[in-house]
């Protein structure tokens, strides 16, 4: 079977990061949804992080696949719930990194990282994997320093940070795969990837 050509409906370069350093040829394209009115009609409808990670990342895929016809085409997203179900975004500024950073003080949540693979304008793969954070007691100067001096890094991070750089600072535990952690449930896509020779068995 030949190779089918890979596209990422995103632009984001921590994405392309991973995928570029394991080996995978693909190229990067706005897939031109409206998340935020989707994300907060889903919402409205009470769906789960999990289910709204996922859905999300359909939608991506989903817009871009039928626009660009013969292609491979992967959208991907993230969601952080708290314990008692509560959904961060990303932050909107500075402020809201601090605000967010002392909710997440002293207590665990999990990030939801879903992966859809749309071919012909319908989804033909799908992976949501999980990871939970533990966030150690974090001191108001320290949450102060931290984003002043990383708010470049992490203002479009759900969660405010980037585990690969300080951000590993603000954990007392982790549970879970680093990738999903960073946005992509990557083994997985791998394994999809091969079956579609996109990559060496």
């Amino acid at each position: 079977m030949p190779e089918t050509r890979l596209i990422l409906a995103s632009k984001s370069k921590a994405r392309r990061a991973m995928l570029t350093a394991a080996g995978i040829s693909v190229e990067a394209i706005a897939p031109n949804v409206d998340e935020e009115a989707l994300k907060e009609g889903l919402k409205s409808e009470g769906v789960t992080a999990r289910n709204l990670a996922d859905a999300l990342a359909e939608a991506k895929a989903v817009r871009l696949s039928r626009r660009i016809g013969e292609a491979l085409v992967l959208g991907a997203d993230q969601v952080l719930a708290l314990e008692d179900g509560t959904m961060l975004d990303k932050p909107s500024g500075p402020a809201d990194a601090i605000a967010q950073l002392k909710l997440l003080s002293g207590r665990k949540h999990k990030l939801f990282s879903a992966a859809v693979i749309a071919e012909q304008g319908l989804p033909v793969w799908r992976h949501v994997d999980s990871a939970t954070l533990s966030v150690r007691p974090l001191g108001d100067s320290f949450i102060e320093q931290y984003v002043e001096s990383e708010w470049d890094n992490i203002r479009h991070c759900v969660g405010c940070y980037e585990i690969e750089g300080r951000g590993i600072q603000l954990f007392s535990a982790i549970a879970g795969s680093q990738f999903t952690i960073m946005g992509l449930p990557l083994l997985h896509l791998l394994d999809y990837l091969r079956i579609r020779s996109n990559l060496p068995a």
